[in-house]
């Protein structure tokens, strides 16, 4: 497919992260692989590139809008960077190896990993919609006033850096999960802090991916194009639209392509 498809394209996923803090590698990834037959490891290198830039963009505007959690940003970021440099590690031991179908393995990686948010996602919105009165058992909301709080926060930070590092999914959708279960924050709270999170997460990360030497810029820029004006859209909309029925429209689209990459591998 032709490369002038990706900049409107981005726009559309530019929209979607700003208006729901989801969606970013999860579509753009799977999209450069499939639609514009791009290599996985080339795919994910330039996608964390292109998204860093969508992400603070995204962050500033809400923080204009007063839709974001400082606190839990700050605490999130402090071991989700670390980890993410861990997991960059990580795959460039794997390059390392003799052999290794890394492009087969990011694949599984990939899908596993938006298989696992998708499904979880989904299965805890059907719930609450058909059974408002289920007394499911809830996970214990973290207190940040306390040490132990701000210890197990930057822990699960740790863990999902590290596999954003090694994948570049999950910067929104898994920190989205963690936020809702975790945290508890409203909805419009909700995107301004996953998107805010994120690109500090994809600061370092990008760093990390330029080293690897795969990130391809005619591949980056247009992405950059689509995705700036687009997040901007929808970071304005946010405080506008009803988020249950979009999340589980945009959850359903991402179960689809995860069984899609799985399949692919």
């Amino acid at each position: 497919m032709s490369y002038l498809l990706l900049t409107p394209l981005s726009f559309l996923v530019g929209i979607v992260v700003g208006l729901t803090g989801i969606g970013g590698a999860s579509l753009i990834t799977p999209m450069l692989i499939f639609l514009f037959q791009v290599p996985p490891a080339i795919a994910v290198s330039s996608d964390v590139v292109a998204a860093t830039l969508m992400k603070v963009i995204g962050s500033v505007k809400h923080w204009q809008q007063k839709t974001l959690d400082c606190e839990v940003v700050k605490w999130l970021a402090l071991g989700s960077v670390p980890g993410s440099l861990s997991g960059i590690g990580l795959l460039y031991l794997l390059r390392q190896i003799e052999g290794l179908n890394l492009d087969t393995i990011l694949l599984r990686l990939i899908g596993t990993m938006m298989v696992l948010v998708t499904f979880s996602a989904i299965i805890q919105s059907l719930l609450k919609l058909f059974m408002p009165k289920l007394n499911l058992p809830s996970a214990p909301k973290f207190d940040l006033t306390t040490n132990s709080g701000r210890l197990l926060t930057m822990g699960i930070g740790a863990i999902l850096g590290c596999l954003v590092g090694l994948t570049s999914v999950a910067s929104g959708s898994m920190f989205a999960l963690a936020l809702i279960t975790f945290f508890r924050l409203d909805s419009q709270k909700l995107v301004g802090t996953d998107i805010s999170q994120a690109s500090i997460l994809l600061v370092f990360t990008s760093m990390g991916h330029l080293s690897l030497g795969t990130v391809d810029w005619g591949l980056v820029l247009p992405i950059w194009l689509g995705t700036v004006p687009g997040v901007l859209v929808g970071a304005k909309l946010c405080k506008l639209t009803p988020q249950p029925a979009l999340r589980m429209i945009i959850y359903s689209i991402l179960t689809m392509v995860s069984w899609k990459l799985i399949n692919q591998a």
